[in-house]
């Protein structure tokens, strides 16, 4: 089978030092875990790996397409998700508002788009939310639970149809039971045909029992200096 992510040599440095790297990646399962405490350079690698950073030296090819100089086609085949200030949610606008805006941004400038129901919602929603309960359009941001909060951002990213799904700081949620729902729907969206790979700080076997597919550890990042 043909990685969906191939990289050689792949590293970064910034003004401090080392970044990242120089790495050997290659990725051909659907539902993977990127270790690396903080510090590590796990969130820049992840955005490397999506096409929204640039490597200093290395290769790097994904689903098929060369990067840096492929950026834009990748940026449109892969979503993002869990990253601080990329796709955190306004806590004050509704669940509703939130979907709005993604599909707005997905839509072509002419199109119309009207005040989102609950069916239209649920519908949006229902892919990663599964069995769980989806938010009513009216919901306040601030009132979700961590893992309404965490699977609806998954949602929104999950609207462009992307062949890899990024996500970040997965202890973001707190709850080792709503951490647990939230990796169980990761292998859910997994399963369905979307290659997810998973930023962590910590491995964490105890919660990944029973999943379906189990998620594979790709590389372990040591923590930079």
């Amino acid at each position: 089978m043909q990685p969906v992510i191939r990289a050689e040599g792949l590293s970064l440095t910034a003004a401090r030092g080392p970044v990242y790297g120089p790495l050997n990646i290659d990725v051909d399962a659907p539902l993977n875990v990127l270790y690396g405490p903080a510090g590590s350079g796990r969130t820049s690698l992840l955005l490397t790996l999506a096409g929204r950073m640039k490597a200093e030296n290395g290769g790097l090819e994904v689903l098929g397409h060369a990067l840096p100089r492929n950026a834009r086609e990748v940026q449109k085949r892969t979503a993002i998700a869990g990253f601080t200030d990329i796709d955190s949610l306004e806590p004050g606008v509704t669940v509703g508002q939130a979907v709005r805006e993604r599909l707005a941004w997905l839509a072509p400038w002419w199109s119309f788009l009207g005040k989102p129901t609950d069916r239209q919602v649920a519908r949006v929603c229902a892919p990663v939310f599964g069995e769980a309960e989806v938010p009513a359009a009216s919901t306040v941001i601030w009132n979700l639970g961590e893992a309404e909060h965490f699977l609806l951002r998954l949602s929104l990213a999950m609207l462009s149809g992307p062949g890899i799904l990024f996500v970040d700081d997965i202890e973001q949620v707190h709850s080792a039971d709503a951490r647990r729902l939230v990796w169980e729907r990761l292998a859910a969206v997994a399963a369905s045909g979307t290659t997810v790979i998973v930023g962590a700080a910590s491995l964490e076997p105890g919660l990944w029992e029973g999943l379906n597919p189990q998620p594979s550890a790709l590389l372990l990042v040591q923590e930079t200096n």
